[in-house]
């Protein structure tokens, strides 16, 4: 795959091109576009590495088997991940959220991480990165998923809101309570590494299993 056309084409392009030429190859690229986003989905919902990667390829095909019905109107990385989230809803037979009591929300509190982190870096302090990944396992499931989609994958407050079907507030009180949690557990310990490494060989692997499966349709 051509390393500069990666780069340059969106993913409309890419999904328009797919969808009126046939060009299957360029899937390539959404798969390794969107495999760090997906992992760390999949991981926050506490599923194992094996049981996640299964999960991101069974939402490429399905996102595949759908790009005609992409139209543009919300941003394709909320599309895709929406989809992997309804996977992993599945997977768990837990399709909802139960109401939260609302509660003062302080949206001012110092951030888990003190600047924006490139969710494209590879953790470089793996100690620390583990000690993170099994402090976040560790939260209850509906702030743990929040700080992942607001932390970890960089969506706004409205975004996380839209995926999750919650109001601002309600995220804005989770993830609150998530970095309350976060901190007790790890003190001083923690950095704006990026968490749930997944590195170039299982990258790799991934594209080469979704591909076969692509080509087969």
């Amino acid at each position: 795959m051509n390393l500069k056309l990666s780069e340059q084409l969106s993913e409309l392009e890419i999904i328009k091109r797919i969808v009126e030429n046939g060009e299957k190859a360029l899937y390539e690229i959404i798969i390794r576009r969107f495999n760090p986003y997906l992992y760390k989905i999949g991981r926050s919902y506490n599923y194992n590495h094996e049981d996640t990667e299964d999960l991101m390829q069974d939402t490429y095909i399905d996102a595949y088997k759908n790009l005609s019905k992409f139209e543009g109107r919300s941003d394709f990385k909320t599309w895709i991940v929406r989809i992997m989230m309804n996977n992993c809803y599945r997977k768990q037979e837990k399709l909802s959220f139960k109401n939260e009591i609302m509660q003062d929300v302080n949206d001012q509190s110092k951030p888990l991480f003190t600047s924006t982190s490139n969710t494209g870096k590879v953790v470089h302090n793996r100690e620390l990165g583990n000690a993170i990944e099994h402090a976040l396992s560790e939260i209850p499931y509906d702030y743990r998923v929040t700080f992942s989609l607001r932390e970890i994958n960089g969506f706004s407050v409205a975004e996380t809101a839209d995926l999750l079907n919650i109001s601002e507030a309600n995220v804005k009180v989770r993830l609150n309570r998530a970095k309350t949690m976060l901190r007790d557990k790890l003190a001083q310990s923690y950095s704006n590494k990026e968490l749930y490494e997944f590195n170039l060989i299982y990258c790799d692997a991934i594209v080469e299993k979704v591909m076969k499966k692509i080509n087969e349709l």
